[in-house]
């Protein structure tokens, strides 16, 4: 049986085009003992890929030239040869080829529990985006009722599961975003107790004016100018989950930008990097906490849904240029 995969054909040098990818016809082999038959339903698209696209020594291994892209995969069993699977059942796995059809080992991914929410949630609020929320804003945050939280790619996956996390537990939420649509829907939709567009003239004069009393928490998806502009007030003991730096990601050349030691010295501050695979053991503990607010609508989320397996690299690509509200996932 032949099916479609996306090869990763080409290291690109700055912002990715569709030149990196090419659609090959592959054969799928017979199963063996411990292999599992799977049909994709849900592809998840995420920044952190653009990092695996480079030749270099990162948190996650760079995809491999002329093998299959992968990534979070939300599939069918067809058929097992692993005890564990049976036909019908839907399982998650973080790194699933970008094949329509795949034959692989039971060890690679695992049931998810459709009862909790729709199968599409286990790749944001319920997979690794909400998961990455949960763990960046409560371990390294620590939010207490009162405290300004900012949170930069506000109307991204993480951001909107960040914010609406802060708001639950006390704080005084501010987003960053970048069009007067997703400032209106953070704000209206999300309860934001305001927004700022990054595009505006003078972002650290808006930020002040979003952030009275300065900032506390600033949980970081962007990097870049955003950043800088966000530092101008931070407060003593504020605390920066780091999350994601999605300006650089196709730069060309070191970005350069102001000297941040001096204010974290001074000001006591704490930064932290983590990803969320740092808190592997600690999974089921946050979709415990998660899954509720969901099933209960204290917790909202919105998916970009693009349909079709053939449109994986367009929507990839898509998240560099903002195309995205929330989560952005290819429907086969």
């Amino acid at each position: 049986m032949k099916v479609k995969q996306i090869t990763f054909a080409a290291r690109p040098s700055g912002l990715p085009d569709v030149s990196v990818f090419r659609f090959d016809e592959v054969e799928l082999p017979p199963l063996q003992e411990g292999d599992v038959h799977l049909k994709g339903l849900y592809y998840s698209v995420d920044p952190y890929m653009r990092g695996r696209m480079n030749d270099v020594k990162s948190y996650s291994p760079p995809f491999r030239l002329e093998q299959p892209m992968e990534g979070g995969v939300v599939a069918e069993v067809v058929e097992s040869k692993d005890s564990r699977f049976r036909p019908g059942d839907t399982v998650l796995g973080p790194y699933l080829p970008w094949a329509q059809e795949f034959v692989i080992g039971g060890d690679k991914f695992q049931k998810i529990d459709t009862s909790l929410a729709p199968p599409s949630y286990f790749l944001g609020i319920l997979g690794m985006p909400g998961l990455t929320a949960y763990f960046g804003l409560l371990d390294i945050g620590k939010p207490k009722a009162g405290e300004t939280l900012v949170v930069s790619g506000a109307a991204g996956a993480v951001g909107l599961v960040v914010g609406q996390l802060g708001k639950q537990l006390g704080c005084r939420v501010v987003g960053i975003a970048g069009t007067d649509d997703k400032i209106r829907m953070l704000k209206e939709e999300y309860g934001f107790d305001e927004a700022v567009n990054y595009h505006t003239p003078d972002l650290a004069a808006e930020i002040g004016k979003a952030c009275p009393d300065g900032i506390d928490i600033y949980f970081d998806n962007v990097g870049g100018k955003v950043t800088d502009a966000v530092f101008k007030h931070l407060n003593f003991f504020a605390r920066i989950p780091l999350c994601g730096q999605i300006s650089s990601y196709n730069a060309t050349s070191e970005p350069v930008g102001p000297r941040i030691q001096p204010v974290m010295l001074t000001l006591s501050i704490l930064m932290q990097g983590f990803i969320v695979r740092n808190y592997g053991a600690r999974f089921a503990e946050g979709i415990q906490y998660l899954a509720p607010l969901v099933k209960s609508g204290k917790l909202k989320f919105t998916e970009t849904v693009v349909e079709g397996f053939e449109k994986l690299p367009d929507a990839l690509l898509g998240l560099f240029a903002g195309k995205n509200t929330g989560k952005m996932i290819v429907k086969a």
